[in-house]
């Protein structure tokens, strides 16, 4: 990306993604967030080597990132941990705890034992000037994530809409696909021409 910012431009929007994610948690609406998306952006994160999860421009994530795999999870609630800022080669990458809102027996709450991020390319919107993400990677532990939802599931607190949501087959959800069949690249599309490449293979 072209696109420079200061440090303290990419700090101020990014207070601003994390105030609309506290109000989409308290309203349960996930698709604001889509307005801090490029009309073009791409976001995306992976369950095996051969099941991916990509959406394509902001409708996409609006209805399926933000909509579609949201389903079933009121109440969920993704803190951000740490976070490190690179106003060079605009990037964010975030670290969050993954926590269900749910208690157990104990009075905890029921939570993913890994550690979740999202890895996020900053751009200028040309139509109105503003930050908006580019892309957006996310990573998690799959096994950690399985272990916490049937834990869930067998503690009778499930809601009817989580259940229902687990039981759906990853497949058979939109923007999942085979890794042959991404529409975009795995890493961001610039990451993967090798904009940011920052050490080569020993036989290069």
């Amino acid at each position: 990306m072209s696109d420079t910012f200061t440090r303290a431009e990419i700090k101020e929007f990014w207070a601003e993604w994390l105030e609309v994610n506290r109000e989409a948690e308290r309203s349960g609406d996930w698709g604001s967030l889509a307005e801090c998306y490029l009309e073009d952006a791409t976001y995306g994160w992976m369950f095996t080597p051969d099941e991916h999860f990509m959406a394509m421009g902001r409708d996409e994530i609006r209805r399926w990132a933000l909509g579609t795999e949201m389903e079933g999870l009121d109440g969920w609630h993704y803190d951000y941990m740490a976070t490190l800022f690179d106003e060079v080669n605009a990037m964010i990458v975030g670290f969050w705890k993954q926590r269900s809102g749910l208690l157990d027996d104990e009075g905890n709450e029921f939570e993913i034992r890994g550690i979740g991020g999202s890895w996020f390319g900053v751009a200028r919107d040309e139509t109105d000037g503003k930050v908006r993400f580019a892309w957006q990677r996310d990573w998690f532990d799959l096994g950690s994530t399985a272990h916490t939802f049937v834990e869930i599931a067998k503690s009778g607190k499930a809601p009817r809409a989580f259940l229902d949501r687990i039981a759906i087959p990853g497949m058979d959800m939109p923007g999942h696909c085979r890794y042959a069949d991404l529409r975009s690249t795995l890493w961001p599309p610039q990451v993967e021409e090798g904009q940011y490449v920052t050490q080569n293979p020993l036989a290069q």
